[in-house]
C-alpha cells in the first residue's frame, strides 16, 4: 500500500471501522441488481423488476437522511442496529414473497421497508472526518480509500449477487447481500473508540443539512448521476441476455467499476491545493461525456472497454464531492449531509433502472443505452446552473458551544490527529 495510504490508518481503530465499513457497503451494489436477476428470472419481466429495484432507491432516499440525522443526534449505535433489523426483515419478507410468486403489491410493500438501510459509507466517512477534519491531505486520502473501496464493492458485488442467483438459485444474492449488511453493521457499531460525538443540540436548532444551498446542487446533480449508474447495470443485464451471456453481464459491470477503483486509488496519492468546485464540475462534464460511446458498442467485449473508460471519472468525482460536502454543510450535520449525497444518488437509481426497464420492455437493450446518456447531459446541466453556489463554501460551525473544542472534535480526538 502507498505510503500516504498507510499513513491514514497509524491511528488505532481505523482498518477496522473501514473493513466493517466494506462488509457493511456490499448490499448497495448487491441488492438493486440482485432484485433485478432474481425477479427477471423467476418472472420474466424487466419492467417490475426495474420497478423493484427503484422502490428499494426511493425508499432509501426518503428514509436514508432520517436515518443520518438520527445518527448526528443519538449516535451511531443507538440508531443503526434498530433500522439495520427492520431492513434485513424486509429482505427476508421479498424473497419469500418472490419464491412464492406472492402478489405484486407484497413484493412493492416489502421493497420499501428494505429502504431503511443505513448510509455505511456516510458512517464510516464521518468516522475519518471527526479523526482528520484538521490534516486535509490525510482526509482526501482517507475519502479516497473509502471510494476505492465502493468501487471494489462494485467490482465483486455484482459477480457475487448475478453469479448466485443465475447459477444457484434466484434469491441468492439478495440474501448474501442482506447477510453482509448484517454483519458490517453490527461489528461497525461495536467499536465505539471511533464513534463520532453526537451533536443533539446543534441538530435540533438549526434544521435540516439540506438548507444547505452548496447541498442542493450537489443532490440535485446527482440526482442524474444516479440515473446514470441505475440505468447502466439494468440495462447491460438485458443487453447480455439479448446476446444470450446474461451470466456475463456482472463480469462487464465490474470492469466498469475496475476502473473507477483505479482512477480513485491514483486520485488519492494525488494533493491539490486549488478549490475542489473546478475540479467537481470537470468531473461531471467527464462522465456525462463517457456516456456516449456506450450508444456505438455492438457486443460485449466493447461494451466492457468503453465502460472501463467511463468508470475512470466516476471515483474522483465522488472524492471530489465529499469534499465539498465538507465545505458546505455545519459539522454537527455531517453525517446527514453525506447521505443526502447519497440520496440523490438513490433517487437518480431509482429513476434511472425504472425508466431503463420500461423502455427496454418496449424497445430493446440497444435503445436502453439511450437512458444513461440523456441522464449524462442533465448532470451537466444541472451542475453548470448551480455551480456558483459550489464557489461559496460556509463557514464551518461546531465550536465550543458543543463542549467539543474549537475544531467541533472531542479533546482525545484532536490529540490523535
Amino acid at each position: 500500500m502507498p505510503s500516504p495510504y498507510r499513513a491514514i490508518f497509524a491511528l488505532p481503530g481505523t482498518k477496522s471501522f473501514s473493513m466493517a465499513g466494506l462488509l457493511g457497503r456490499m448490499p448497495l451494489s448487491m441488492m438493486g441488481i440482485g432484485i433485478v436477476t432474481m425477479v427477471s428470472q423467476l418472472t420474466g419481466r424487466y419492467g417490475l423488476a426495474g420497478a423493484l429495484s427503484a422502490t428499494v432507491a426511493l425508499s432509501t432516499a426518503l428514509i436514508g437522511p432520517q436515518i443520518s440525522r438520527l445518527v448526528d443526534r443519538h449516535g451511531q449505535r443507538r440508531v443503526l442496529r434498530p433500522a439495520a433489523l427492520v431492513s434485513l426483515t424486509a429482505v427476508t419478507a421479498l424473497l419469500l414473497c418472490a419464491k412464492y410468486a406472492a402478489p405484486d403489491w407484497t413484493l412493492f410493500v416489502c421493497a420499501a421497508l428494505i429502504g431503511s438501510v443505513p448510509s455505511v459509507g456516510s458512517m464510516i466517512r464521518a468516522r475519518w472526518a471527526a479523526l482528520y477534519r484538521n490534516v486535509p491531505r490525510q482526509l482526501h486520502t482517507a475519502y479516497s480509500f473509502e471510494s476505492v473501496l465502493d468501487e471494489v464493492c462494485f467490482v465483486f458485488g455484482p459477480i457475487i449477487s448475478i453469479g448466485l442467483s443465475t447459477v444457484w438459485f434466484p434469491e441468492a444474492g439478495p440474501l448474501l447481500a442482506g447477510c453482509f449488511l448484517a454483519a458490517g453493521v453490527f461489528w461497525l457499531t461495536s467499536q465505539r473508540a471511533t464513534e463520532p460525538v453526537p451533536h443533539p443540540r446543534e441538530q435540533h436548532s438549526r434544521g435540516s443539512a439540506l438548507r444547505a444551498r452548496g447541498l442542493q446542487v450537489l443532490v440535485a446533480t446527482f440526482v442524474a448521476t444516479g440515473a446514470i449508474f441505475g440505468s447502466i447495470d439494468v440495462v447491460t443485464v438485458a443487453y447480455a441476455e439479448e446476446l444470450g451471456h446474461k451470466s456475463m453481464a456482472s463480469v462487464v459491470l465490474a470492469v466498469y467499476a475496475a476502473g473507477s477503483c483505479l482512477a480513485g486509488a491514483l486520485f488519492g496519492l494525488l494533493h491539490f491545493k486549488g478549490a475542489p468546485a473546478p475540479r467537481w464540475l470537470v468531473g461531471v462534464v467527464t462522465m456525462a461525456v463517457s456516456m456516449i460511446p456506450l450508444q456505438l458498442v455492438g457486443n460485449l467485449p466493447l461494451l466492457a472497454v468503453a465502460l472501463f473508460v467511463a468508470g475512470l471519472s466516476v471515483a474522483p468525482t465522488m472524492i471530489t464531492t465529499m469534499a465539498l460536502v465538507e465545505q458546505h454543510v455545519p459539522r454537527a450535520k455531517l453525517t446527514e449531509g453525506m447521505t443526502w449525497v447519497s440520496t440523490g444518488l438513490s433517487v437518480g437509481v431509482a429513476l434511472g433502472s425504472s425508466v431503463a426497464g420500461w423502455v427496454i420492455d418496449a424497445a430493446g437493450a440497444d435503445v436502453g443505452y439511450a437512458v444513461p446518456g440523456v441522464s449524462g447531459a442533465v448532470a451537466v446541466l444541472v451542475g453548470l446552473l448551480g455551480y456558483r453556489r459550489l464557489k461559496r463554501p460556509v463557514t464551518q460551525r461546531g465550536g465550543s458551544t458543543d463542549g467539543h473544542g474549537t475544531d467541533g472534535r472531542p479533546e482525545e480526538q484532536r490529540s490523535l490527529a
